[in-house]
């Protein structure tokens, strides 16, 4: 079995200080830099589960890093490199406290929110009976805050403003580049046969100017539907095929963990993880619309180092 990387504890040239995220870790190099390792950690339910999962982290850098640079006519975005497959560098930014997070569709856990009777999300008014996986007459954004540890809390455009968390001015633009961000990825999704469902952007600042920052349309940051089938499905009640992580959530669900207190996390074996790789890679090549190139996995920590080193020693 292919290794994963669960752990990173580098001593890159410049670096300052380093931050171990659910699933990415995030290397400050003399404030000006950020060396973004993104591990193969998974997360669900805001837990990080026990096993890494092989070229997970390959996946979602190369998504991210392909439609970052498809992206950067609409909004400047932190990318300056992709030294290795599981590293992306690029401008340090202080990061908004919020995730601007934009839905097409009716599901996940808005459509749970929904079904529990919520008819006001993030203080966007929802329409009476819809049903799950329903697209919305435009799509809606429901930011979240960003917490460093727990939970992201449902908050509206107008507490974010009130409590200072954003200014008008920024936050205004931040919506305006999440609608365009959106328009992009579900007309590039809809080339690959897919359905940009719902998806999150984060946003970051430096020297006044607005970043778009972290990754972007990645299975782990958005749904897909194929969209081969979807309205027959919708119609008959049926669920969606969909490409995102929430088929690692379903698994969880049916085996009673969904991240609450006194729940255990079920045995993953390396079966299922092996399952689960080949699903990451499947998300991939539909998505990207390319075969997938395993990375050699013998020497992860060596082979990062030495291609970090070797970029931040050019430059």
């Amino acid at each position: 079995m292919s290794k994963a990387l669960v752990r990173t504890d580098f001593n890159f040239p410049g670096q300052k200080s380093v931050y171990h995220g659910k699933v990415r870790d995030v290397y400050n190099i003399n404030d000006e830099l950020l060396v973004m390792v993104a591990s193969d950690r998974i997360s669900a339910f805001d837990v990080v589960l026990p096993k890494g999962i092989p070229f997970k982290g390959q996946v979602l850098n190369q998504i991210a890093a392909r439609f970052l640079d498809a992206t950067a006519d609409i909004v400047p975005n932190w990318k300056i490199a992709t030294p290795d497959p599981m590293v992306t560098v690029g401008v340090c930014c202080e990061g908004f406290r919020v995730e601007m997070i934009i839905r097409g569709y009716l599901t996940g856990s808005a459509w749970r929110d929904y079904q529990a009777g919520c008819r006001l999300l993030c203080g966007v008014p929802l329409p009476e009976g819809m049903k799950e996986n329903e697209k919305f007459p435009v799509p809606i954004i429901t930011p979240t805050t960003k917490a460093d540890e727990g939970h992201d809390e449902n908050i509206s455009r107008e507490e974010i403003i009130a409590q200072g968390i954003v200014s008008k001015k920024d936050y205004e633009r931040m919506e305006k580049y999440t609608t365009a961000l959106f328009q992009r990825g579900t007309e590039m999704a809809a080339e690959k046969g897919l359905i940009l469902v719902d998806t999150k952007y984060e946003f970051g600042k430096r020297d006044g100017k607005i970043y778009l920052i972290d990754e972007i349309h990645t299975p782990d940051s958005s749904r897909y539907f194929y969209a081969d089938g979807y309205e027959e499905k919708f119609a008959q009640g049926l669920p969606q095929k969909q490409l995102s992580k929430e088929f690692v959530r379903q698994w969880l669900i049916e085996h009673d963990f969904m991240g609450k207190e006194g729940q255990q996390v079920p045995e993953m074996t390396d079966e299922y993880v092996e399952s689960v790789s080949e699903r990451y890679i499947e998300l991939y090549e539909h998505i990207v619309g390319e075969k997938f190139i395993k990375a050699d996995t013998d020497s992860l920590l060596s082979r990062i180092e030495k291609n970090v080193t070797e970029f931040l020693n050019a430059r």
